[in-house]
C-alpha cells in the first residue's frame, strides 16, 4: 500500500491527476455504436476572456454533467472550443496596433486579419487552459474555433443557403449603431441602463407668423436632422397649422406640419419633432407620410456637414455647442431633470445611436415558428420553467435579425456588387461564381472579375455560434464520412447549460438553426445558471472589485474546494450569492473525506465477526441506496447544488457522524475483516458519487482505499446499481440515534468524561428493538448497564421520547426544580405544536382537498403530541 499523507494537498494532487487523466486519453470520444452517447458542447467562451466566478459556475456544472454520465458508462463528449468575437477582438487587436504605431485605416484588410490572427494564436487560448485547472473534463482534441476555416465555410453555406431561400435580404434600416466599434448592433447587444438626463424645450417659430410652437427633446443635437413636426389628427389645439411650416432653430429651414394617430396628444405639449435618420419611429413616420431624411453623423458619431458650424464635433459636444446656441438665440424654453432609459452598447459600453443604414437582415418569423413549437411542446425542456415564458414573449414577438457587422474581424459576407444600384448584387462561394451569377443577372456577358467588389461587411458572431452544435462535429461538411458519422452519433446532444441572458442571442437561434438543418432540436435539455453575485446581491464586475480572481481561491483552497462552494451557493435557477467561506466549506469537506480514510485505513483487522456491525451495515446499505434515488431525480430535474447536498449529508452525517461510529472498534482493538471491507466498498460508492462534484480528492482517495492496477481509475468506473428497498432499518435506526443523541446531551450536561460508565432504563412499548440495537445503544453511550422495564425508575435524568422513556443515571443528584421546569418548558412547546396541529386538521379545506396520506401524517403528529404530553405530565406529577 501506498504512504497516506498526514494531510490532504491539494496542490499535489491535482495537477497528478489532470495528467494522468490527460495521459490515458480518458476525455476523448469516438463513435461507439454499442454505447449510448452523451454529449455537451460548451458555450464557447470570447477568444478575449479569462476565467471569471461565472465561468467557474458555468464549467463545473458542465463537467458535472459529463463525468456523471461517464459513471453511468455512457460515451460522454464535452466539446470544448471558443468564439471569435468579432467586435471585442478587433477592438483588442486595434488597441495592439496603436501601441505598436499602427493605425487600421494605414493598412489592407489582409494584414489586418493576419495581426489579429497573431493576437489570437498568444491570447485566445488562456481560458481553455484555465479550466483545466478547474479539472473540466473537455474533449480537448475537439477543441473547435469559430472562425477556423471549416466553420468558417459553413457559416457561408448558411448564409448562400439562407439567402437562396428568401430569408436573408438586404435593406436601409434604422439600427443600432456603436460609434466605438463603428458597427451594426442586433436590439439584443443593447443594455438599457436608467439614467438621469435633462429633457430640454425648443421654441420652434411659425413661418411667416409672430406665433411659435415648444416642443421637448432628450437629444437637442438632432434638431439640425429635423425634417416635420408631428401632431395627433384629433389635437384641435394645432388645426390651423395644417398648411403652415415650422423654421428649425439654427439651420432656419421651414419643415412641415404632419398629423398621425401616432403621437400622444397628452403627453408634454402634443407636439412632436420627426427625425428619420436618428429615430427608429420617426422613421416609420418618415416613410408613411414621405418626409425628407437628414443624416447628420459620422459613422464615429461626429457631426458630418449636415451639422453646419458644428461639424467635426463629437455628439456630446455639439450637443453643449447647440444648446448654447439655443440659449444665445433664445430658443431654449425651459429645461427639466428626468430620468429615462438609454441604449449602450453590451460591449463596448458607449451610448448607441439610431441609424439608418444598409445593412443584411434575416428574415425571423418562419424560423421562429418551429422553434417556439420545440420548447411549448417539450421536445426541449428548460430549467428553470418560468423561463419558457420569457422565450415565448421574444419568440411571438421576433423582429428581423440584422446580420452584418462593419467590421474586418470575422466572416466576410460573400455577397459581391457589380455595379452601383443597392440590388445590383449576387451571393456565391467564391468571386468566380458570383461573377457568372452576376452576368446571367446583369444580362451582361461582357463583366470581369475586376468588375466584382465583395461587400466590407462581417456576420454578426452569433450567426456563426448559433451553428455551434453541428458545426462542431463538420456537420455541413456532406462530403466527409466521417463527419457525417459523428454528426449522426453526437447530434442531437443532451444538455446545454449557459446563462438566461443569452436566451435569444443563442439559445433560440440554435434551436431555430438545427430544425432547420437538421430537422431535430440540437439538444434535448437546457439548464439556465443564475448570474454570480456578492453577499451584498450585487453583480460582480472588475469596476466594482467585489469578483475574486477563481486561479487563486484554487490556489487557497483547491479547485474541489472551490467548485463545492459554487455549487453549495447555487440553487437551481436562482442567482447566486457567493460568499468565499463556502469555498473554505468545500476545502474543510476535503479534510473530512481525508480524515475518515485515514481512520479507517489504521485500524487492525481480526476474523472474528461483530454482531452489531450487521446493523450498522444493513443501515448504511438503506441510506446508500436512498441517495441514489434522491440523486436520479436531482439530476434528472438540474437540481445539481441539491444533488451535491445530498452527497455531502451523506457522507459528513450518515457515514462519518453515525457509521463509522457504529462499527468503529474499541481503542486498540481490532475490527472484522468483512465489515472492513465492507465499510472500503462503501467509501468507494460514496467517492463514485462525489466524484462528478470533487474530481480530485476522490480520485486520491480511490486509489488510497486499495492496492490498484493500472487504469483501475475512478473516473472511468462504474456507479453500483441501487440495491432492492427489503430491509426496514431507516427508520429503526433514525429512532436509535435519536435516543443516542439524547443520552449524549445528558451526558455532556452531566459533564461526563467519555471513559464514565451510565446506567440506563428504558420503558418502551416496543422491547424488541432494545433488544436488537441494545448492543449498539451501550457502545455508543459507554452504558454499563442498559435494561428494559415496565414501571418508572429513579434517575439522574429522565427523557420523553416517542414512544420511549429513558432513565439514566450518571451517578450525579437530580436537581428536582431544574428537571420540573425543563418538563414544563417541554409540555409548554408540545401543547403549542399540538394546537397548530389541531388547527390544520380543523380546516376542512385541507381535510377534504389535501392527499390521504398528508392528512393521515397530520394526524399520526397529533397522536404523537398527545402521547408525549401525557408521558411528560406523568413524569412532572411524580417529581412531586
Amino acid at each position: 500500500m501506498r504512504e497516506i499523507a498526514s494531510k490532504y494537498d491539494p496542490q499535489q494532487v491535482e495537477d497528478k491527476w489532470y495528467s494522468h487523466w490527460l495521459e490515458q486519453n480518458y476525455f476523448h470520444s469516438e463513435v461507439d455504436e454499442d454505447r449510448e452517447s452523451y454529449t455537451i458542447v460548451i458555450p464557447p467562451p470570447n477568444v478575449t476572456g479569462m476565467l471569471h466566478m461565472g465561468h467557474i459556475l458555468n464549467n463545473t456544472l458542465q463537467d458535472a454533467l459529463i463525468r456523471r454520465a461517464r459513471l453511468q458508462g455512457k460515451n460522454a463528449c464535452w466539446v470544448p472550443g471558443t468564439d471569435h468575437a468579432s467586435i471585442a477582438t478587433e477592438a483588442k487587436v486595434v488597441k495592439m496596433l496603436e501601441e505598436r504605431g499602427i493605425g487600421k485605416a494605414d493598412i489592407s484588410r489582409e494584414e489586418f486579419l493576419g495581426y489579429a490572427f497573431e493576437w489570437k494564436e498568444k491570447y485566445g487560448g488562456i481560458i481553455l487552459q484555465q479550466l483545466r485547472r478547474l479539472g473540466a473534463s473537455c474533449d480537448w482534441e475537439r477543441t473547435r474555433f469559430t472562425m477556423e476555416p471549416a466553420l468558417s465555410e459553413a457559416v457561408i453555406k448558411v448564409f448562400i443557403d439562407l439567402y437562396e431561400k428568401g430569408f436573408v435580404y438586404r435593406g436601409n434600416r434604422m439600427v443600432n449603431w456603436d460609434p466605438k466599434a463603428k458597427t451594426a448592433l442586433s436590439d439584443e447587444e443593447v443594455n438599457h441602463k436608467e439614467k438621469q438626463s435633462k429633457l430640454y424645450h425648443v421654441r420652434y417659430a411659425i413661418q411667416d407668423s409672430d406665433d411659435f410652437i415648444t416642443i421637448a427633446t432628450t437629444r437637442p443635437e438632432t434638431i439640425l436632422a429635423d425634417t416635420a413636426i408631428a401632431f395627433h389628427p384629433d389635437d384641435e389645439r394645432y388645426h390651423h397649422l395644417k398648411d403652415a411650416k415650422a423654421i428649425v432653430p439654427i439651420s432656419g429651414r421651414a419643415i412641415s406640419f404632419i398629423f398621425d394617430e401616432y403621437v400622444d396628444k397628452e403627453f408634454g405639449t402634443g407636439a412632436l419633432k420627426i427625425t428619420p435618420a436618428h429615430d427608429p419611429n420617426d422613421q416609420k413616420l418618415g416613410v408613411k407620410h414621405g418626409l425628407p431624411v437628414i443624416d447628420m453623423l459620422n459613422d464615429d458619431a461626429t457631426l458630418n456637414a449636415n451639422g453646419l458650424q458644428f461639424e467635426g464635433l463629437d455628439r456630446f459636444a455639439a450637443r453643449k455647442a447647440i444648446i448654447q446656441e439655443l440659449e444665445r438665440s433664445s430658443h431654449l424654453v425651459d429645461v427639466e431633470q428626468i430620468n429615462n432609459k438609454v441604449g449602450y452598447s453590451e460591449r463596448t459600453d458607449v451610448v448607441i445611436e439610431p441609424r439608418l443604414t444598409y445593412q443584411w437582415f434575416l428574415d425571423m418569423p418562419q424560423l421562429a415558428k418551429p422553434a417556439l413549437d420545440a420548447v411549448l411542446e417539450g421536445e426541449v425542456n428548460f430549467y428553470p420553467k418560468n423561463l419558457i415564458n420569457t422565450y415565448l414573449h421574444w419568440m411571438e414577438n421576433i423582429q428581423d435579425w440584422c446580420i452584418s457587422r462593419q467590421l474586418w474581424w470575422g466572416q466576410r459576407i460573400p455577397a459581391y456588387f457589380y455595379g452601383d444600384g443597392e440590388d445590383e448584387v449576387v451571393v456565391a462561394e467564391t468571386k468566380a461564381a458570383a461573377l457568372e451569377k452576376a452576368k446571367t443577372k446583369s444580362g451582361n456577358s461582357s463583366l470581369t472579375l475586376n468588375d466584382l467588389h465583395q461587400d466590407p461587411d462581417v456576420v454578426d458572431t452569433w450567426f456563426s455560434s448559433w451553428l455551434w452544435p453541428i458545426s462542431v462535429f463538420d456537420g455541413f461538411d456532406k462530403d466527409n464520412e466521417k463527419a457525417q458519422r459523428e454528426i449522426d452519433y453526437y447530434y442531437p446532444t443532451q444538455a446545454l447549460v449557459t446563462a438566461p441572458d443569452i436566451i435569444f442571442f443563442w439559445v433560440a437561434r440554435m434551436i431555430m438553426a438545427g430544425l432547420e438543418y437538421r430537422g431535430e432540436v440540437p439538444f434535448t435539455d437546457v439548464y439556465f445558471t443564475g448570474l454570480v453575485r456578492d453577499t451584498q446581491r450585487r453583480k460582480m464586475s472588475k469596476s466594482l472589485g467585489n469578483s475574486p480572481d477563481p486561479l487563486m481561491l484554487m490556489d487557497k483552497y483547491g479547485a474541489d474546494g472551490v467548485r463545492v462552494g459554487m455549487l453549495l451557493s447555487a440553487p437551481a435557477g436562482n442567482d447566486l450569492l457567493f460568499d468565499e467561506k463556502l469555498c473554505e466549506q468545500g476545502r474543510n469537506f476535503s479534510n473530512k473525506m481525508w480524515n475518515a480514510m485515514r481512520l479507517i485505513k489504521g485500524w487492525e483487522i481480526t476474523e472474528e465477526e461483530q454482531p452489531t456491525d450487521q446493523v450498522a451495515i444493513d443501515w448504511f446499505s438503506q441510506k446508500l441506496n436512498e441517495a441514489k434515488i434522491s440523486l436520479d431525480q436531482s439530476f434528472k430535474e438540474f437540481r445539481i447544488s441539491e444533488a451535491l447536498m445530498t452527497n455531502y449529508s451523506l457522507f459528513w452525517d450518515d457515514f462519518s457522524s453515525w457509521y463509522l461510529e457504529f462499527i468503529k472498534p474499541a481503542y486498540q482493538q481490532p475490527i472484522s475483516r468483512s465489515t472492513l471491507e465492507q465499510t472500503i466498498s462503501f467509501f468507494e460508492e460514496l467517492m463514485q458519487l462525489l466524484h462528478p462534484f470533487m474530481p480530485f480528492i476522490t480520485e486520491e482517495i480511490w486509489h488510497n482505499l486499495r492496492d490498484r492496477e493500472h487504469g483501475d481509475d475512478i473516473i472511468i468506473s462504474t456507479y453500483k446499481p441501487k440495491i432492492a428497498k427489503d430491509k426496514p432499518k431507516l427508520e429503526q435506526v433514525e429512532a436509535l440515534k435519536q435516543m443516542v443523541t439524547a443520552i449524549r446531551d445528558v451526558r455532556a450536561k452531566d459533564q461526563l468524561k467519555n471513559q464514565d460508565e451510565i446506567e440506563v432504563f428504558v420503558k418502551t412499548s416496543t422491547p424488541e428493538f432494545i433488544e436488537e440495537y441494545g448492543g449498539l445503544l451501550k457502545k455508543l453511550c459507554n452504558i454499563s448497564h442498559l435494561e428494559v422495564t415496565k414501571e418508572d425508575v429513579e434517575a439522574s435524568q429522565t427523557v420523553t421520547q416517542k414512544n420511549v422513556q429513558l432513565f439514566i443515571n450518571t451517578g450525579k443528584t437530580l436537581d428536582v426544580e431544574a428537571e420540573r421546569a425543563k418538563i414544563e418548558e417541554e409540555i409548554g412547546y408540545n401543547k403549542g405544536f399540538l394546537t397548530s396541529v389541531q388547527k390544520k386538521l380543523s380546516n376542512e379545506r385541507f381535510v377534504n382537498n389535501a392527499p390521504e396520506a398528508v392528512v393521515e401524517k397530520e394526524r399520526q403528529k397529533q397522536a404523537d403530541a398527545e402521547n408525549k404530553i401525557k408521558a411528560l405530565e406523568e413524569q412532572l406529577s411524580k417529581l412531586g
